[in-house]
């Protein structure tokens, strides 16, 4: 990703997003119809039931696989954004920003940033009208 700006600092893995997230949907399905069939049938309940659990738990790991690495991305972000705000203004960040708001003020290049963190606490702009109002864009090519 050379350039980047609001429209395209989305980053998509399509293995996850696409790939996994199409065979975990099918997958469910299937092992639902699975179920219901052999409730109805009276045929392989136990099996059908284990099927589905197992797939339950699947789904379960795959979620948190997402979930984790990003909350602990949050949190170095914070801390990051933390020490950019004190190099540039000697002071944290205001306590009040969300963790969302300070994941998009990351996007700010430096001279904005001080403005931009104290427009978002003031006016609580969500993190999308945060990215809305960067003009100049800090790329961030390392997230997950």
């Amino acid at each position: 990703m050379n350039n980047q700006d609001y429209k395209s600092h989305v980053r998509m893995h399509p293995i996850y997003h696409y790939v996994l997230s199409l065979l975990l949907v099918a997958t469910v399905v299937t092992t639902i119809v699975f179920l219901v069939r052999s409730i109805n049938q009276a045929e392989n309940t136990l099996l059908s039931i284990i099927l589905f659990l197992m797939m339950m738990i699947i789904v379960i790991v795959a979620v948190l696989l997402r979930l984790y690495p990003l909350k602990a991305q949050d949190r170095a972000i914070r801390a990051e954004e933390n020490l950019r705000s004190f190099v540039l203004t000697g002071q944290l960040l205001d306590s009040k920003l969300s963790i969302s708001q300070v994941v998009a003020l990351r996007f700010a290049d430096d001279k904005e940033f001080p403005e931009l963190s104290k427009r978002a606490v003031a006016e609580n702009l969500k993190s999308d009208d945060i990215k809305k109002a960067i003009q100049n864009w800090r790329a961030d090519n390392n997230r997950i």
